[in-house]
């Protein structure tokens, strides 16, 4: 296991591999949330603007979305890839403004999510983030690189292909209570506390506990 002080963001550890993601919060809500991948790690800035000789290790801009429909699914991605880091006993991590780096396979797991959220109602978020939950890593691995492979290009594979099927699959397909579920995968790691449906207005709801289970929420 690598030490703790190597690992950066969600799970990226530079000395096991350069490979990487980074998603770019900006601090105003009226511009966009950036997905990059990287393939190698240092001085992110001087890297950017580098001549590399090796095109295809250059940087990629992956996606664009609005800040609006990123925190429509920023808590339930930081509580499902937490549950994991903390699984393999490493450092959990949480969505800050600026750069958050990921683990090359949170990363296209993301990606997945954010291609099937990207035309969608903003009341059709839930159901595809449930339906992206329902899969295991290895599923979502998959339709990643189904989906990169014929239609990854920001801005000319949108609306096309794989990419359009898999928001139509993961936003018209409702899905009811899991129940494989355990009730601690419900509970946010970082709090102790349920992770509720986000509205469409983003705003979450207030949880009402049964006066039979209020210990469950207490902190």
């Amino acid at each position: 296991m690598a030490a703790t002080r190597d690992l950066f963001g969600f799970g990226f550890v530079p000395g096991e591999s350069e490979h990487h993601f980074v998603v770019s919060i900006p601090r105003n809500d009226a511009n966009d949330v950036e997905v990059t991948e990287w393939f190698s790690f240092g001085d992110q800035e001087s890297l950017a603007a580098a001549v590399i000789d090796e095109a295809a290790r250059a940087p990629r801009l992956k996606l664009r979305i609005s800040h609006y429909k990123w925190s429509l699914i920023a808590d339930e991605v930081r509580v499902e890839f937490n549950r994991r880091l903390r699984g393999s006993g490493l450092k959990s991590a949480s969505w800050k403004s600026g750069d958050n780096f990921l683990a090359a396979h949170f990363g296209r797991e993301l990606m997945l999510l954010l291609w099937a959220i990207e035309d969608a109602d903003p009341s059709m978020v839930r159901i595809a983030v449930a339906n992206w939950d329902g899969l295991v890593p290895e599923e979502r691995w998959w339709l990643y690189t189904t989906i990169n492979a014929a239609s990854g290009h920001p801005e000319h594979g949108r609306g096309k292909g794989w990419r359009k099927a898999i928001g139509i699959a993961f936003t018209e397909n409702p899905v009811g209570d899991r129940p494989h579920r355990r009730y601690e995968d419900l509970l946010d790691p970082d709090t102790g506390r349920p992770v509720l449906p986000t509205t469409t207005k983003g705003k979450k709801r207030t949880a009402v506990p049964d006066p039979g289970q209020e210990k469950l929420f207490d902190q």
